[in-house]
């Protein structure tokens, strides 16, 4: 049994969970903050991933990145690189996807957030960057795993852009999602089922993580 695909899939959601726990704390932390008009547009905007169809997702991918367009004519000329059908083609995919989960799981700990805390700390002299890096974030921190860890375990199953903007090549591109379809597809319903059971096990393992993070977080009834 080929693990090219586990292990593919694994890296890929590791890097995209790494890029929308930074991107996403930025973007939570001062949409939070914003004037309700701006932060509806932004929310709509976040959010759109996390509503449209994965395809659709990765169509919009492919419009930007492919290789007659304006971006991926530019890195195809000016350093030989295909933008897409890579392996790492499918962190974008899979980013762009998972990005809205993160940002409002994230954004929702850092509006529970009681700002008398960080009130008190100004009155001590603290900056605004001790404040968010030593209270505000710590105090957030249950919600903010939360949602890295959900990122990941989505990010480990995402199909659909990722099909479209990486393709399936054994060895090379392929996931454990794209290699449960080409399974299925040529009829080798032996291993597809043993690539759903690994997926099944992970995914529970991760939903379980959450839970087990979600229950102090509850009973506190704080971020």
């Amino acid at each position: 049994m080929d693990l090219y695909p586990l292990f593919n899939a694994l890296r890929i959601a590791a890097i995209s969970s790494v890029i929308v726990f930074f991107v996403g704390i930025a973007a939570s932390y001062y949409i939070a903050k914003a004037p309700r008009i701006i932060k509806g547009i932004l929310d709509v905007l976040f959010t759109l991933p996390l509503v449209l169809p994965p395809t659709v997702v990765g169509y919009l991918l492919l419009l930007a990145l492919g290789p007659k367009r304006a971006i991926g004519r530019f890195f195809l000329e000016a350093f030989n690189i295909h933008m897409t059908m890579q392996w790492w083609s499918a962190i974008f995919a899979v980013t762009v996807v998972v990005f809205p989960l993160m940002y409002r799981t994230a954004r929702g700990a850092f509006e529970r957030f009681d700002e008398t805390l960080a009130d008190a700390g100004r009155t001590l002299g603290l900056s605004n960057s001790y404040i968010f890096w030593h209270i505000r974030l710590p105090s957030c921190k249950q919600g903010i795993i939360a949602g890295v860890v959900l990122s990941f375990a989505r990010a480990l199953g995402e199909y659909g852009a990722t099909s479209m903007i990486a393709g399936y090549t054994p060895g090379k591109t392929a996931t454990v999602s794209t290699a449960v379809y080409q399974l299925w597809r040529t009829g080798n319903d032996a291993l597809a089922v043993k690539w759903v059971f690994i997926n099944i096990a992970i995914s529970a393992a991760v939903l379980l993580v959450v839970n087990y993070l979600e229950r102090p977080q509850r009973r506190r009834s704080s971020c």
